[in-house]
């Protein structure tokens, strides 16, 4: 006779582990790999960035800031920065104290943005997703946000899109839960706080409420004002920018009132639905177009979401980041069809269905992951200051002046990737081409391959395009050199380390 031997409690332990976390331990991993694969940040984050750089660094010298010197084109709220920098100051302090370079406190930064954005979004995932329509379709929500690259790629960027992505979240949950005055609430700081653009999904969202009669007009008023004065960061950003100052009020006017935004590039009405949210989406664009018709409980919650995009559309300049906020509402749909498929595999018919679902899981991988290898080059200015200081070994104590063009610094550079002593680092903007020669910096970062009086020491590839081909993988990246860095043809020192040249020049 034999005996089965209970499970031990190491081992129930971690199933039990397994299934409250197995997938935020899938979905943290993904975002934590693009993270340390990718540390650098572009210019649509780099007010934040660099906000975030000189509140652990320089603290309460606020002359030192960069913000004073760059502006940008709009004024933007110093709150999420604060906030964050504050959270991820402790292991700052940690990493400064062994004297790690401050990428790694980029990193830190990067990471704790992207812990809360994942904490809002397991808390839509769990509290009501998984209670709304069970245990498959939250599987089926996770699984398909967990191939889509957009969403995680995005998550740990401290964009002010990201930043108001994660009050979007819990006012989706409270939505699902039929907490009305907290929805209102979210997307009010939100939209006051981060993004003023949110108002186009409060817009829909609120007029669901008040049709579904769950709140009256009168209490949403009272709601969004009460909330707006809690959240006002005129007093903080005022003390910030050494101005009386309302930063998503500018950014309104800027965008909205003034259609500024349109000089960065317009797109056709339909480019979100035919461009941004294919890519974003993959599989799940088609499935959550079918999970409408099979789980009429979704239709309420979609169709304010639709409308949301296609109020954004109306505006002439699009990005992606613009409509982020959409993304976790149509998985929702997507994986309720992908969860009806999984139930009837076994009946005739649904079998190959569910096949074709598994396969185009895989395709969308693969999509995601062509694209990440192509985000990966798309940082040059990053990677040519990172060989710079690689290649300059030297331990003397003569000052290294290095010149950054504008180019450079929008491809990857900010405060955090700068060195001590004896580096220095200029971010002058206007110096023609034909006067750096009258200039005395050591190197330059620039787009430009040939500069009169200086030498160009090596180039950094970039991402340029895609190109179809017989075969696997599919597509071939293209890549061109992007940044070229050059040495001051008077310093003698340069002349010490084996530098590999530009591509063209040896051609």
């Amino acid at each position: 006779m034999t005996t089965t031997a209970p499970p031990s409690s190491s081992s129930s332990g971690f199933s039990k582990y397994l299934r409250d976390f197995g997938w935020d331990l899938l979905i943290g991993s993904i975002a934590a790999f693009y993270v340390i694969m990718v540390p650098y940040t572009k210019v649509e984050e780099s007010f934040n960035v660099q906000a975030m750089h000189d509140i652990l660094y320089h603290r309460h010298h606020i002359d030192k800031y960069d913000h004073l010197d760059f502006p940008g084109v709009v004024p933007r709220t110093f709150m999420g920065a604060l906030i964050f920098s504050v959270l991820a100051s402790p292991l700052v302090l940690l990493m400064h104290a062994i004297h790690l370079p401050k990428i790694y406190s980029l990193l830190a930064v990067r990471m704790m943005v992207g812990c809360i954005v994942l904490l809002a979004l397991r808390f839509f995932r769990i509290q009501q997703v998984r209670r709304k329509f069970g245990y498959h379709v939250e599987a089926f929500f996770a699984i398909l946000t967990a191939i889509q690259f957009h969403l995680l790629f995005y998550s740990t960027r401290p964009l002010p899109n990201i930043l108001a992505f994660g009050l979007v979240n819990l006012a989706y949950s409270f939505w699902f839960k039929g907490n009305p005055f907290a929805t209102l609430r979210c997307l009010t700081c939100a939209s006051i706080v981060f993004r003023c653009d949110t108002v186009l999904l409060f817009g829909p969202i609120g007029i669901e409420l008040l049709l579904s009669k769950s709140i009256s007009i009168s209490e949403a008023i009272k709601c969004c004002i009460s909330s707006a004065l809690l959240f006002f960061t005129v007093l903080l950003d005022t003390v910030m920018w050494q101005r009386i100052l309302w930063p998503e009020l500018e950014v309104f006017w800027f965008n909205s009132v003034l259609n500024r935004s349109s000089e960065w590039g317009t797109q056709s009405f339909h480019w979100y639905f035919t461009s941004a949210l294919p890519r974003s989406l993959l599989v799940a664009y088609p499935l959550c177009l079918a999970g409408v018709l099979l789980d009429r409980r979704v239709m309420q919650y979609i169709v304010p979401v639709f409308c949301f995009v296609l109020l954004y559309s109306k505006l002439p300049h699009k990005e992606l980041r613009f409509i982020i906020g959409s993304i976790p509402m149509f998985n929702v749909s997507a994986a309720i069809t992908a969860s009806r498929l999984y139930i009837n595999k076994k009946k005739d018919g649904w079998r190959w269905l569910y096949i074709m679902l598994l396969g185009s899981f895989l395709v969308s991988l693969g999509c995601s992951v062509m694209t990440f290898i192509a985000s990966y080059y798309n940082y040059p200015g990053a990677y040519a200051l990172k060989a710079l200081h690689q290649a300059d070994t030297s331990n003397t104590t003569k000052e290294k002046f290095v010149h950054i063009d504008a180019f450079t610094a929008m491809n990857g550079v900010s405060r955090f990737c700068e060195n001590e002593y004896p580096w220095r680092y200029s971010k002058e903007e206007g110096i023609a081409l034909d006067e750096y020669h009258d200039r005395n910096f050591t190197y330059l970062l620039n787009e430009h391959f040939h500069i009169d009086g200086y030498k160009c020491l090596f180039a950094v590839n970039g991402f340029s395009g895609a190109r179809l081909q017989v075969g696997f993988p599919p597509f071939l990246l293209l890549k061109e050199p992007k940044v070229f860095v050059h040495g001051n043809m008077r310093d003698r020192d340069i002349d010490l380390f084996n530098w590999p040249g530009c591509p063209l020049e040896q051609a």
